[in-house]
């Protein structure tokens, strides 16, 4: 059950979650799912030739990871946006960590909504993306 609007407070987040360690098998699988099938993402001559020291994490990958992290805390029904912003390219067997928080509960258009800002840190505590989620948060 998704917890109540009396239940939630600006700056209340939720467990932290891990992403990885994200393998090869992971991008690959992910890039058949999103049809995204760019070497750059598996085909290890072409990404070094492009310049990586590796074929790059799929974008989306860890997005998808994050937007569900929100979605188990407040329900995938309750979506209403969802943005990205990546900061920094992820590789192969990285390990990030996904946590958040709400940062505005307030009423808009009749509905409750809250929005939660979550970020995805390497082990070296830097920010590979942020995602930035809006739920309506129903009458209890």
């Amino acid at each position: 059950m998704n917890p109540g609007w009396n239940e939630l407070e600006e700056g209340q987040g939720a467990p932290n979650t891990q992403i990885g360690p994200i393998s090869r098998t992971d991008i690959v699988r992910y890039q058949g799912a999103s049809g995204d099938m760019n070497p750059i993402h598996h085909d290890e001559p072409f990404a070094r030739s492009a310049g990586y020291p590796a074929p790059l994490t799929v974008g989306m990958l860890p997005v998808g990871h994050m937007n569900a992290w929100g979605t188990s805390w407040l329900g995938a029904e309750n979506v209403r946006l969802t943005r990205a912003r990546w900061k920094q390219q992820v590789w192969p067997e990285e390990t990030l960590t996904c946590s958040g928080k709400i940062s505005k509960k307030y009423e808009e258009d009749g509905e409750r909504k809250v929005d939660l800002e979550i970020i995805a840190t390497k082990e070296d505590s830097s920010v590979a993306v942020q995602v930035w989620m809006t739920f309506v948060v129903p009458t209890e």
